[in-house]
């Protein structure tokens, strides 16, 4: 070192040729971790100001060292007891082979170990690369801070801020004050963000709104995280996410973009404005790839209408697209002719759903002239001719929903309770298996499978098969009654307005007079029963083809023994509110 030193300060005023690997250190530290030394260099002069100020000045092709960091660069002023490197273009900074900084001007501070890069600052880590004006590098914490805006580049990724902080050991870039990310599938704006270069993996800290899939997806979250190389994402605390016409939120949401699969927990709600339909429950999982959707933990479907939404609940909801459910062509039947063949029960088991369908025979034509039930209606009152649908097809059309267990049904108009459903967007039919039972104002509809056809999200008609039984309850609460091997039904503005009981047809109901005073019971057979409602009460009952019965008169009769075989007034299961599809339902007896 001593010869060193001779060495230097005899060539005070000229250039010495350092074209060997010759070392030569920073003289002002005592302790050898914080020597710079020279290890090649073009062209050497030393210089003293002053007592307190000794430089050397390096030009050409310069190369210094400090432990496992090397710097290059075009020419650089090394202060001898200060510890100061002041460097000058093509600054090159290789620290330890794992991060290298780039820059065309540098002052490193050998104690601390602090560089502080300017013009065309470039860092990279062989992950991603760092570009900013101004750099605060440590190269003993290899941490690099900006604090007058720059970007990271990692692959296809841009993100840009006013402020970062690069933490090398990590591969962690903790981005500031208006940050950017533009990547090809996903656009994003923050004010903080946590971004991985190796892993590239996305932090989000702070509100943040995300854009994706050209602008049609919208993401507003707080917390959570997206895994940018394989397109997987997480987000919590209650994100907002719209997806065209869709919006879904909850606790805890993601998805994966490779395989389409997403998830919603905690009070999760699905919300598709375009069709009037919300699905709530505390787990919604989807599949983008077949536009599926399972809901499980107290689900809650609604159907949005005008004045009177259906509230659907069950242990579980599925909703799928109709094409891609095997056999879906077969469901819907050619129309017949109105008079053709009659309904029909489907030949489909209750587990094999969705179920084939028969159109209904026209009823005779002076029951259409005497009643209330308009002909135009009734002619066209039959089953969609066989359909083809669109695969493409995303609308409610080819849609269809399934209820598995439990399965509770309110709207103001009609109430049911059955053990699985299923629905099709394309008829919007409700077909209700094992011990189906409906309410419509003071009237209970029973039967092995059951039919609730909508029109406008309105029940228009009921079908019901085998074991079909219709109990209406007086404001007596006696109790008019129509069974058969089927029972078919029609609704006006959500109330019942016609009842049909057809094979081996049975009835009783509390005639009455003009005055509206009991005037007798009478219990009768057919074919064929008509029941027709006025202001939701029975006013009129027709009897066709093979009849046979009793009227009884109302003060000579144990109303307690008039029942048809099979009654049961079941109103203790009826939900009564839309609050009450969440309480435990009363099991069947």
């Amino acid at each position: 070192m001593r010869i060193i030193r001779w060495l230097v300060l005899s060539l005070l005023a000229g250039w010495l040729p350092m074209r060997a690997a010759a070392q030569v250190a920073v003289l002002a530290p005592t302790d050898t971790t914080d020597l710079v030394f020279v290890k090649k260099t073009d062209r050497f002069r030393y210089e003293k100001k002053d007592s307190a100020t000794e430089l050397q000045m390096l030009a050409g092709n310069v190369f210094l060292e400090q432990g496992t960091t090397k710097f290059y660069c075009d020419s650089a002023v090394l202060d001898q007891k200060n510890g100061i490197v002041e460097a000058f273009g093509n600054v090159h900074i290789n620290d330890a082979d794992s991060i290298h900084t780039y820059s065309q001007y540098l002052i490193y501070y050998s104690n601390k170990k602090k560089a502080y890069l300017k013009k065309n600052v470039k860092l990279t880590d062989g992950k991603g690369v760092l570009t900013t004006n101004d750099l605060e590098y440590d190269t003993d914490l290899k941490i690099g801070i900006y604090t007058n805006g720059g970007k990271v580049v990692s692959d296809k990724t841009v993100l840009t801020s006013r402020e970062a902080i690069y933490y090398g050991d990590m591969k962690d870039v903790y981005f500031k004050n208006e940050v950017r990310m533009k990547d090809p599938q996903y656009d994003l704006d923050t004010d903080s963000l946590l971004f991985n270069t190796d892993t590239r993996i996305a932090t989000f800290i702070t509100s943040t709104h995300i854009r994706a899939d050209s602008g049609r997806r919208d993401i507003v979250t707080s917390e959570g995280y997206y895994d940018l190389k394989n397109k997987q994402a997480k987000f919590g605390k209650r994100p907002l996410i719209k997806d065209g016409s869709t919006f879904i939120t909850g606790e805890d949401v993601g998805f994966d973009d490779v395989s389409g699969e997403s998830y919603a927990r905690g009070n999760a709600v699905f919300r598709d404005t375009a069709q009037g339909i919300s699905i709530l429950a505390n787990d919604l999982r989807a599949s983008k790839k077949n536009n599926s959707m399972l809901a499980t933990q107290r689900p809650l479907m609604i159907i949005k209408q005008k004045e009177d939404s259906i509230y659907v609940t069950a242990d579980t909801l599925f909703s799928g697209r109709l094409t891609d459910m095997a056999g879906y062509e077969k469901t819907f039947l050619k129309v017949a002719a109105p008079g053709g063949p009659e309904i029909r029960r489907d030949q489909l088991k209750p587990a094999k759903l969705p179920v084939a369908e028969q159109p209904l025979d026209k009823l005779p034509e002076e029951a259409i002239a005497k009643d209330s039930l308009r002909k135009d209606s009734l002619a066209k009152d039959t089953i969609i001719a066989a359909t083809v649908i669109d695969a493409t097809d995303t609308t409610n059309r080819n849609r269809y929903f399934q209820a598995f267990h439990r399965v509770r049904i309110f709207s103001d108009s009609l109430q049911a309770v059955c053990d699985s459903l299923f629905y099709s967007g394309v008829d919007s039919v409700f077909r209700m298996f094992n011990n189906p039972i409906a309410w419509a104002s003071g009237s209970q509809v029973t039967g092995d499978t059951m039919y609730l056809f909508t029109k406008n999200k309105q029940p228009e008609r009921i079908q019901v098969f085998d074991n079909a039984l219709v109990i209406n309850r007086t404001a007596e609460d006696f109790y008019n009654q129509l069974k058969g091997n089927t029972i078919h039904g029609y609704f006006i503005e959500g109330n019942i307005d016609f009842m049909r009981a057809k094979g081996s047809a049975e009835s009783i109901y509390y005639a009455q007079d003009e005055d509206s005073a009991y005037a007798g019971v009478n219990r009768s057979t057919a074919d064929i029963i008509d029941m027709f409602f006025k202001n939701q009460e029975l006013s009129r009952v027709v009897f066709r083809s093979t009849v046979e019965g009793t009227m009884y008169p109302f003060r000579q009769v144990n109303h307690g023994e008039m029942r048809l075989r099979g009654f049961k007034w079941l109103d203790k299961r009826r939900p009564k509110t839309k609050f009450e599809l969440f309480e435990d339902p009363i099991e069947p007896e």
